[in-house]
């Protein structure tokens, strides 16, 4: 199955709509979608290396733009859906703490959170509760999430070859280690708060 899905991603690299999937999971994951976009971004990059700036362009700018609906989902819907999907992760204990802590340290939070395996989704919604400014918000979502995918486009750029092999020799071990971040984010949000 991973193999399937592994390869499913290589061949959807040579899709003139993989960027519109890869869209589509940045979009999702800063606002309520668990996977981040990681998952799609590597293997596409280290499929077609040449791409890896515009694949990270995608990501940032969609990414971004999903943090607008996070953002609005907790500064203008946080009652009922804001509190549904912050419930569904496990954060709900820890929300007004964090609302707290944005009016001393807010772009701290963003810029950090936006860098690290922590879901941004959690990040764009306590923002928008926390009436964070939103100019500075936006600012600093694109600073953080453009580093972070642009840094990843920069090692797969230069490492593609090496890496393809190496992902295509070890899938599983990359796969645990994929997953083991993405928990690891999980579990160091829920501490984080």
């Amino acid at each position: 199955m991973l193999r399937r899905l592994y390869d499913w991603t290589i061949r959807l690299s040579a899709s003139p709509n993989a960027h519109w999937a890869l869209a589509a999971v940045s979009f999702a994951e800063s606002s309520f979608f668990p996977v981040p976009p990681d998952v799609m971004l590597v293997p596409m990059a280290v499929a077609r290396p040449e791409k890896a700036w515009f694949y990270a362009s995608v990501c940032t700018i969609a990414s971004v733009l999903g943090a607008l609906v996070g953002y609005a989902i907790g500064a203008l819907l946080f009652d009922t859906l804001g509190q549904w999907i912050i419930n569904l992760y496990g954060y709900a204990d820890g929300v007004e703490e964090f609302r707290a802590l944005y009016a001393e340290w807010g772009a701290w939070i963003i810029l950090i959170k936006g860098m690290t395996p922590i879901p941004y989704k959690i990040v764009t919604i306590a923002s928008g509760f926390a009436g964070y400014s939103l100019f500075w918000f936006v600012v600093l979502s694109v600073i953080t999430r453009g580093a972070r995918f642009f840094i990843v486009a920069g090692i797969l750029h230069h490492f593609g070859e090496p890496l393809k092999a190496f992902m295509e020799k070890h899938l599983t071990l990359v796969a645990v280690g994929f997953t083991a971040l993405i928990v690891g984010g999980f579990v160091a949000a829920r501490y984080a708060f």
